[in-house]
């Protein structure tokens, strides 16, 4: 799975985030990922409430998002 492209500059942050949520399905399976992944979606909705955690909450929520695709599809 470990590929030597080059990633654009502009893609990077989301080819991160992906290989993240990747790590994660690995390290927990697919059962514990989606558990996961809605924990981490709950807890950027909680952030998201208030102007400055949105900074965190959004990416919180786009990484919980993607954690449960890739748990249930993946």
């Amino acid at each position: 799975m470990e590929d030597k492209r080059k990633v654009p500059i502009l893609l990077w942050p989301f080819w991160a985030m992906f290989q993240l949520t990747l790590w994660i399905l690995r390290f927990t399976g697919r059962l514990i990922g989606a558990i996961l992944g809605l924990v981490i979606l709950f807890v950027g909705v909680l952030l998201s409430i208030t102007l400055i955690g949105a900074i965190i909450g959004i990416p919180l929520i786009l990484l919980g998002v993607m954690l449960m695709i890739k748990a249930i599809f993946g």
